[in-house]
């Protein structure tokens, strides 16, 4: 079995993301590693190239800003480090700049994906998540974040990022178009991994959050819409939140330097839930039942 692995960074120490713990989370599983940088106004390719592995494959790439539609940019650039896997490959995992395995996972995931290597009925394996929100000993916890993600394909060219490239789509052409990256495809038929994915995209100095979240925003909206409704404030205030829980387990172990150099401080009494009447209905039933009405999956589970 042959296993690459892929991820896309731009500007990973201007908006402090943790690129260099998400890959070396995924190299044990990988035979390859590659990564599209994009063009950075600060030292990321360096950074990269700082990563002690003979498995890095590094790719340059140039970001299109013009692109500001549902996050068509992140999808496009994702396809461009999936075009890059070796043809060889028999599964490929995405990893997210911002995501991290858990060592704990590793011996899990490669069993399963031997188990599946050769059900062509299988297009990819699912992952739980884990959102970190405001420092490393919060969850989120509302139903306004994903639960499940796939992040293990096949390496079936047909297979492509989807919308803001969270998760993936599979078309009966080899290049679709924008809209259709957006809009169509069918859901790709996964088996679950049992493993989880660590999200930490939300674990940032607020003066850090606030400006990555700036930069972001124009992925999604157009130039008049920017100047609307983006606030303009020096740090993000991460007490704007619905529900949030502790986390009572333990880091990935690539993840503990960054954890013990924290260096703002967030607390949150556990006990507010700022919810609506229909979060507090849709939450009630999750928690007799398991089921969590309306849940957006972008996948069948099999």
């Amino acid at each position: 079995m042959k296993v690459s692995g892929f991820t896309i960074i731009r500007n990973a120490l201007t908006y402090d993301f943790p690129v260099v713990e998400s890959i070396q989370s995924i190299l044990p599983l990988c035979d390859e590693v590659v990564v599209s940088v994009g063009n950075s106004t600060d030292n990321t390719l360096e950074l990269i190239k700082s990563i002690s592995s003979p498995k890095i494959k590094i790719i340059e790439s140039i970001w299109d800003d013009s692109l500001r539609k549902g996050g068509l940019l992140l999808a496009k650039e994702t396809n461009k480090a999936l075009d890059a896997v070796s043809p060889d490959s028999d599964w490929a995992v995405y990893i997210q700049a911002d995501e991290v395995i858990h060592e704990n996972n590793i011996p899990l995931i490669r069993e399963v994906m031997q188990k599946w290597k050769d059900n062509k009925m299988i297009d990819g394996l699912l992952f739980n998540y884990l959102h970190f929100y405001g420092s490393y000993s919060f969850l989120e916890d509302s139903r306004l974040w994903y639960r499940k993600e796939i992040r293990i394909i096949r390496n079936d060219r047909h297979i492509r990022s989807f919308r803001d490239a969270q998760g993936f789509r599979k078309y009966a052409q080899l290049s679709p178009t924008d809209d259709e990256l957006l809009n169509g495809g069918r859901k790709l038929r996964v088996k679950h991994s049992g493993a989880t994915i660590f999200h930490y995209g939300w674990v940032k100095h607020p003066l850090i959050q606030q400006t990555k979240r700036s930069a972001f925003y124009k992925l999604w909206h157009e130039k008049d819409s920017v100047e609307k409704n983006l606030t303009q404030q020096e740090e993000y205030d991460y007490s704007v939140v619905c529900a949030l829980k502790k986390f009572e387990g333990t880091h990935p172990d690539v993840m503990y330097e960054r954890v013990k150099k924290q260096d703002w401080r967030f607390d949150f009494d556990t006990r507010k839930k700022n919810l609506s009447l229909r979060e507090s209905i849709v939450r009630f039933i999750e928690t007799k039942t398991g089921w969590r009405p309306g849940e957006y999956k972008n996948y069948k589970l099999i």
